[in-house]
């Protein structure tokens, strides 16, 4: 895989996990609302999207050593993957109750980042679970945060 694309498939991937899922969890903690954290998945799934692959976009251009063409495949590889992987946790909120959603949506973005950590570990051949430990504990602490979060937000009504 080319390296600019590696880059913005790997940032999407990574950025569209841990932001989808604070969203969901701290809108299921403050709403409880299937609605909302289906709304807040499309949305971030469309503005994040964009505004990463814009940034990726910007960033590329200021190292001032690659081609368009490799600044413009890290952009689109970004949003496509960002926007991708956002959407696909839409799926357990519409087959399950919202809690039981959460849950396998954590599960699945927890699966997806022990594999890109594994790739990139793979890659710079270094040790896979040292990697895959701190890429995982980020997430979770991200999770774990916005929930709070949530709650917090909740009792403001």
């Amino acid at each position: 895989m080319k390296l600019s694309i590696q880059k913005g498939f790997s940032f999407g991937l990574t950025s569209g996990i841990i932001t989808t899922l604070g969203l969901m969890v701290g809108l299921n903690s403050s709403t409880h609302s299937t609605s909302v954290v289906i709304g807040g998945i499309l949305v971030i799934a469309i503005a994040d999207a964009l505004s990463d692959s814009l940034g990726i976009h910007i960033s590329e251009e200021a190292e001032s050593k690659n081609t368009t063409r490799q600044v413009w495949e890290a952009t689109i590889a970004t949003f496509l993957s960002k926007f991708i992987f956002a959407l696909t946790f839409i799926i357990p909120v519409l087959l399950f109750t919202l809690n039981l959603a959460i849950i396998v949506s954590i599960a699945w973005g927890l699966s997806l980042i022990t594999l890109i950590s594994y790739y990139v570990a793979r890659q710079q051949k270094t040790s896979p679970l040292h990697v895959i430990m701190e890429h995982v504990i980020i997430t979770i602490f991200v999770i774990a945060t916005t929930h709070l979060v949530g709650d917090w937000v909740s009792t403001f009504s």
